[in-house]
């Protein structure tokens, strides 16, 4: 593997992924490195693991094996920043921040804010992570227009702009958003810009109870507003509070801002976000909610009474427009659990669904990390397709019956496969 011109050196403890130490740790600088890293590999059929900032790698699943951590730190590059078409092509390793700051001078931005500070484009990606704004604008994978990525065997495919060579039949970018490292590695993407708005308002406003909330939500929902996000803060015992961000120019900001209080019945405007706006919870285990706009009073009095029947705190914050939420639970790990199944079942009935993103072990012994999940057969198929060994964070997403891949702690068998893409 030293042939093929990439930083190698030993893992060490501050390596390890789900308490795995990789026996190695290899740091490509471009699309050419990685690819032969892949190949070497594939041949050695080495477990391979991939982390750009490792801000996320704790979430899902732990790969069951990591012979090899692909870290992406050293592809950094901005490659090519078309302002004149609001287009920007990058490494996988750009930091987000960065990014941010490169397209600002420009008056340009990347829609896409992740409530996970110090990601890298890859991790934001790979996890499927998307901020408040994606009531307006969508997730990344809605605002990517071409990637390039590296499967396992070294062989490199590009979709979208630019086309070299392509997996035909798939959408690699849908497909990698939010895969977490199962189907190859993402190493470049080009993504559509917008230009920052020339002004922001943020207009809040605390409902008595989750009924009013709903009521609150669908007013600004049938306005005339234009809303670019409409996001709910309910902390445990608490009265929710809903955040409505308007954007645009000066004098229609102004005018929308005005609108929006109206509905509401408030007067609270700020130019400067809620302090809870974008962050995640807090709490011993992050939850993954996903569910309909108009079941929004439905799911705060779900949370809230399974909570306290559970015995456990739980705080919700998320994207009320489009019904995606995080949860933080703190308290047992029994009761912790208890409070993930019943809010499973409850939110089932309403055609929703519940993840665990992040959880103590003691937790993740008792729980179906990804839960039910529609299209499993599917998923694997695409998996076979993509990584015929299963080299790529084995255990991670997937598995195969009868050998454990993917199977969870509740003693189902069941194996399974998520995101939030």
């Amino acid at each position: 593997m030293a042939a093929t011109g990439a930083r190698l050196r030993p893992g060490t403890a501050d390596d390890a992924v789900g308490g795995i130490v990789p026996a190695q740790v290899a740091s490509p600088d471009s699309v050419e490195q990685a690819a032969a890293l892949l190949a070497a590999a594939h041949a050695l059929g080495l477990r391979t693991v991939f982390r750009g900032a490792g801000t996320k790698l704790a979430w899902g699943s732990p790969p069951q094996a990591c012979d090899l951590l692909l870290e992406t730190v050293a592809m950094d590059r901005v490659l090519d920043h078309a302002a004149g078409d609001l287009v920007v092509q990058v490494q996988a390793g750009v930091p987000m921040a960065r990014l941010s700051g490169t397209l600002g001078g420009a008056d340009q931005e990347l829609a896409v804010e992740s409530p996970v500070p110090g990601g890298t484009v890859g991790g934001m990606l790979g996890s499927g992570v998307a901020g408040p704004r994606r009531m307006l604008h969508g997730t990344a994978r809605d605002l990517l227009i071409g990637v390039t990525m590296v499967l396992a065997d070294g062989t490199v495919a590009r979709s979208g702009g630019r086309v070299v060579k392509n997996v035909a039949g798939y959408d690699l970018g849908k497909l990698l958003t939010g895969s977490y490292g199962t189907l190859g590695l993402i190493a470049e993407a080009t993504f559509r810009l917008h230009p920052k708005p020339a002004a922001t308002a943020y207009v809040t406003a605390t409902a008595r109870d989750p009924g009013h909330a709903a009521e609150l939500l669908q007013a600004v929902f049938g306005s005339q507003t234009a809303p670019s996000a409409i996001e709910l803060d309910l902390p445990p015992g608490g009265e929710p509070e809903l955040a409505v961000l308007l954007e645009g120019t000066p004098r229609g900001v102004q005018r929308r801002a005005g609108d929006v209080g109206k509905l509401l019945g408030t007067d609270a405007q700020d130019i400067e976000a809620p302090l809870w706006w974008n962050r995640l919870p807090g709490g011993d285990t992050l939850l993954e909610l996903r569910s309909w706009p108009k079941t929004l009073g439905r799911v705060l009095t779900a949370v809230s009474e399974l909570a306290a029947s559970a015995e456990v705190k739980a705080v919700l914050r998320g994207s009320a427009g489009v019904g995606h939420f995080r949860i933080g639970v703190s308290g047992e790990p029994a009761a912790q659990a208890h409070f993930v199944g019943e809010l499973r079942s409850a939110l089932g009935a309403l055609d929703g669904g519940v993840t665990v993103t992040d959880a103590p072990d003691a937790v993740r012994g008792l729980v179906d990390v990804w839960g039910p999940v529609p299209g499993l057969e599917l998923m694997r198929r695409v998996k076979d397709r993509f990584d015929p060994g299963w080299l790529l964070a084995p255990g991670r997403f997937f598995g195969r019956q009868g050998d454990g891949l993917g199977q969870q702690g509740d003693g189902s068998g069941r194996e399974s496969v998520g995101g939030d893409g």
